[in-house]
């Protein structure tokens, strides 16, 4: 397992990486399209072309899942990477908002589709006592990919085109090591079954976990894009420099990265829903501190790096409980179902922090909004069962989630 592991934990992260610079390429630039009123963008332009673009990623993630069970995992995994990188390298050639917005949702049903196949990828290359820290460790390169495009924003803007050449030009080059090197997943491809159908999902001994995690995710994601769509707006309207708030963004994501690896080590150990709910709730406490006004820039730095340490993880904890509670035959379609629910949040929440940033309510109402949803994300994975369900389509027997690994 050692040796076959490296290639494919390589390769999901980077894949990982290449969505996460994608996701948040669009809010590093949204300040200076709509200051500098590029194609015609204003704020509301810019609302709309946001939804339109998470409207592709919910399509994506939707099919991704029965796609990755039923054709292969490598298969729709290359797919998704080749069509969010082709039309992200072509989105600098958008003559109009609408064209710029086109381009964008047809990048947002490949973008929808990486994640959830990625961590499907991973979960089954690990034992079930490394899934959490597998999933999280994985998610590390979603929020280096989103400190790459910070850094690379604080660099170029108000030059955007690059942003998006790099990013495209990066996914292309990604390919062809993908799928020399990525296997195919041989609990898919040794059963010589069918997949079960996603219907599953929703009877018993799946419908209460199903539900929790629908929830939970369509918080978390909301989190998740309403934060790097939005922050650098949000923290102009408080007051900041333009380079204040884009470093901030950085600091976000890097901060998630360190909540991403502590968060995977302690569910792992203390089991993934009692960790979940210490994420959302510290999430919930922080976001509403960020509506305070912080002079110190030092201070300022602390609190949006441990606000990222919280905020982000929590929905990849998620992912890792989805790992947990449904058998190989239905891991993929889990996976992608909770991701397409999800993204319903993650278009509820860049819509709603747009709408207040054109009424002129975002701050501080952006960031009571931001804790309040993470208050409910906790509430949602409070209901789910600490179980995971080892067999689908057969008994409905479920056993307790694995025992905590003890280093001797």
């Amino acid at each position: 397992m050692q040796k076959s592991l490296s290639w494919p934990a390589a390769l999901c992260w980077l894949a990982v990486l290449l969505d996460g610079y994608d996701a948040v390429v669009f809010g590093a630039v949204i300040p200076t399209l709509t200051e500098q009123h590029h194609l015609g963008f204003t704020v509301a332009r810019a609302t709309l072309a946001v939804t339109i673009f998470l409207i592709g990623v919910v399509v994506g993630a939707a099919a991704s899942g029965p796609l990755a069970d039923r054709y292969g995992r490598r298969e729709v995994l290359v797919g998704s990477i080749a069509l969010f990188s082709i039309f992200t390298l072509v989105v600098p050639l958008a003559g109009s908002v609408a064209v710029f917005s086109a381009l964008r949702a047809v990048a947002g049903i490949g973008l929808g589709a990486c994640v959830p196949v990625a961590l499907t990828v991973m979960a089954e290359q690990v034992p079930a006592t490394r899934r959490a820290l597998a999933g999280t460790v994985t998610m590390t390169g979603y929020h280096v990919g989103a400190v790459i495009t910070s850094l690379l924003a604080l660099r170029l803007v108000p030059h955007w085109q690059p942003l998006f050449y790099v990013g495209g030009v990066a996914g292309l080059v990604l390919l062809p090591l993908l799928w020399a090197k990525l296997p195919e997943s041989e609990r898919i491809t040794g059963t010589g079954t069918d997949p079960v159908g996603p219907t599953v999902l929703l009877r018993r001994p799946y419908l209460r976990v199903t539900l929790g995690v629908w929830a939970g995710s369509f918080m978390g994601l909301l989190l998740v894009y309403g934060l790097n769509t939005w922050l650098p707006k949000l923290m102009r309207t408080a007051g900041y420099s333009m380079s204040t708030s884009l470093t901030l963004l950085l600091v976000l994501n890097t901060g998630a990265v360190l909540g991403l690896l502590i968060g995977g080590f302690l569910a792992d150990r203390r089991g993934t829903k009692q960790t979940v709910l210490v994420w959302f709730g510290a999430a919930a406490i922080l976001l509403a501190l960020l509506s305070v006004k912080v002079s110190n820039s030092l201070l300022l730095d602390v609190l949006v790096f441990v606000t990222g340490v919280f905020v982000f993880s929590a929905q990849i904890l998620i992912y890792a409980h989805i790992a947990h509670a449904y058998p190989a035959e239905l891991r993929a379609t889990a996976m992608g179902f909770a991701a397409s629910v999800g993204r319903f949040g993650s278009i509820l929440g860049p819509t709603i922090i747009g709408w207040l940033l054109i009424v002129g309510s975002a701050d501080p109402w952006g960031f009571y909004f931001f804790a309040a949803v993470a208050l409910l994300g906790l509430l949602a994975m409070a209901i789910v069962p600490r179980v995971a369900v080892v067999r689908a389509g057969q008994a409905d027997r479920v056993a307790e989630e694995p025992e905590p690994h003890v280093v001797s």
